[in-house]
């Protein structure tokens, strides 16, 4: 399987403080990682670096076998799904919602005088369907509540059929039956053989969808530890992470934590 997104020894620095510290990390083809972490370990602007959003201050990028600052981002960008609370903040509230997945197609948010053909929206209004949301096709974005807007961000990244689907933080802010709608909908995409090699975004164990494979753990900017799921999602490695003692438990593919 060849690399995905490669990172290599990258720093990101602001203000004279590191938020990314020394990090190295490859996602190959066909696997699903789920990056952990605290407030303030720099999962999303991990994610940001992955969607070539932010440039690393020192370090090495590939991505889809392209390297950061030396391609056309605006070339690379249709090849890569994202969802993030950050890109639902530029969507206008009066957009459609099957012109805000539809535009994904193009990288941009909001209607301009791009044109879709018939196979752009039919392919928006299964993507809508397929996250439950396919009857609010006609509404208007500002409209929904925060758990219709995390499915349809959801859908949106998968408009490209893209190469690389980065997921950051979807079920934030959700109650439970939302939460657990959107993790089992979510693992219905990733158990697709077909699938986008997926990064996936969280605070919580308990929203790792089925069929995710690997996961990598954050602190204050460095990898604790990364690899299979089942090798690295451990006590020990979970309380290091979360500077808690903490234990964690696993029924069927699902996982879940408590404090010791």
């Amino acid at each position: 399987m060849g690399d995905v997104l490669r990172l290599v020894d990258i720093d990101v620095v602001r203000g004279g403080v590191a938020i990314l510290d020394r990090l190295s990390w490859d996602v190959k083809s066909g696997e699903r990682w789920v990056v952990l972490g605290g407030n303030g370990a720099g999962k999303t602007t991990l994610l940001a670096i992955a969607s070539t959003l932010v440039h690393p201050t020192r370090g090495t990028v590939e991505i889809l076998g392209e390297r950061l600052g030396r391609t056309d981002v605006f070339e690379l960008r249709p090849r890569i799904g994202l969802a993030s609370a950050a890109l639902a903040e530029r969507i206008p509230d009066d957009e459609i919602v099957s012109d805000v997945v539809v535009t994904a197609a193009y990288a941009i948010t909001g209607r301009w005088r791009e044109g879709y053909d018939i196979g752009d929206h039919a392919r928006a209004q299964h993507l809508l369907d397929q996250l439950g949301v396919g009857a609010f096709a006609n509404r208007r974005f500002g409209t929904l509540s925060e758990g219709e807007r995390k499915r349809v961000q959801v859908a949106r990244a998968l408009m490209p059929d893209p190469e690389l689907l980065l997921l950051d933080e979807p079920a934030a802010g959700l109650d439970l039956g939302g939460r657990e709608d959107l993790v089992r909908r979510l693992g219905d995409i990733a158990t697709d053989l077909n699938a986008a090699s997926t990064v996936l975004v969280t605070h919580h164990v308990e929203e790792i969808p089925v069929g995710f494979t690997h996961a990598l753990l954050l602190k204050r900017g460095r990898a604790v530890a990364a690899g299979p799921l089942e090798h690295v999602l451990t006590g020990p490695v979970l309380s290091e992470t979360f500077g808690l003692p903490l234990s964690i438990s696993r029924l069927g593919d699902r996982w879940s934590a408590r404090a010791v």
